[in-house]
């Protein structure tokens, strides 16, 4: 109980001070918000009565203070460009980022957990050669580079996809998971290979463990052994690989909506920050950011559970 109090007080702290650092970075950005909102043939008249309505001519941390009150109720403020609930702006984009950070992780596990456990039972024979040759290709590809590939082959020459063609989920699940594959895999194929690394790492060292040895007197088959425990105690020393891989899976996906012309969260941030429409930019880090903290957060109480020794460290 005193490792869970100790880490969500951690978590807390961290998400507030996120939440704080992002709101005073924008106070001291150049640009009168007013402005930005008016345009620039408004009378100073027009602008200081419009800075009294949104609080501007408040403290800086009385604002932070309505802001945070706000935010926590689900209310992110108003889009100074068109004059939207920052809100449903970003729940109109964020499906499209769910589904490839959700896609992405899944093909990221169906992938390096079976081949990471071959490459570490096979260490050093052949299909743990080839399997070292095709990891180390596909981790010198950046996820930009990547997503342009897949883009020519499967969308230019092969005709898989057509490239711009973004479906919305309103119009066709079917269309918008079929688009969607193929960013995912351009995200998760970098992941898959260092987990495979990470892992096949890990199996061999189990694999000489005294556990293993007694497994396998107790008539236990290799299958058996592998993935009942070989396979539960390797995961442990990747936990957190996989937590920073969804993290780094949500920053691509923001990248990658450029490649594959998706109209989500990083086209939005993109447009935004062209805009200066702060309200929509500081909400979409803070989200962001806080998606990060909590999932490792999530990890660390996973570790907890895996390992009690841990908890009774903390």
């Amino acid at each position: 109980m005193k490792y869970l109090i100790k880490k969500f007080c951690t978590l807390i702290i961290t998400l507030f001070f996120i939440s704080l650092l992002s709101f005073l970075a924008f106070q001291v950005i150049p640009g009168d918000a007013a402005l930005s909102k008016l345009g620039t043939g408004a009378t100073e008249q027009k602008r200081e009565k419009l800075r009294r309505e949104m609080g501007l001519d408040r403290p800086v941390l009385e604002q932070y203070g309505i802001w945070l009150k706000n935010f926590g109720q689900g209310n992110m403020g108003e889009s100074y460009t068109y004059s939207l609930p920052v809100s449903e702006m970003i729940r109109e984009k964020m499906p499209a980022n769910l589904a490839i950070t959700a896609m992405s992780f899944l093909m990221m596990l169906a992938v390096s957990i079976p081949l990471g456990l071959l490459a570490g039972r096979y260490a050093g024979r052949i299909p743990d050669r080839i399997l070292t040759v095709c990891n180390q290709f596909v981790m010198a590809v950046p996820g930009f580079f990547m997503g342009i590939l897949i883009t020519c082959v499967f969308g230019l020459a092969l005709h898989w996809f057509t490239p711009g063609g973004y479906v919305s989920y309103q119009e066709s699940w079917s269309g918008f998971f079929g688009y969607l594959i193929f960013p995912s895999i351009a995200i998760a194929l970098p992941k898959c290979a260092m987990g495979v690394k990470l892992l096949r790492s890990s199996v061999i060292g189990e694999l000489g463990q005294d556990y293993v040895r007694t497994a396998y007197s107790r008539g236990n088959s290799q299958a058996q052994v592998l993935l009942s425990h070989v396979l539960k105690n390797s995961l442990l020393p990747i936990l957190t690989f996989w937590a920073l891989a969804i993290a780094d899976i949500v920053a691509s996906s923001v990248i990658l909506e450029q490649v594959f012309t998706i109209p989500g969260l990083g086209t939005l941030l993109v447009q935004s920050i062209s805009n200066r429409d702060y309200p929509v930019v500081q909400a979409i880090i803070v989200l962001i950011a806080g998606l990060v903290v909590t999932i490792n957060f999530l990890v660390d109480l996973l570790y907890g559970i895996i390992d009690p020794r841990i908890e009774l460290r903390g």
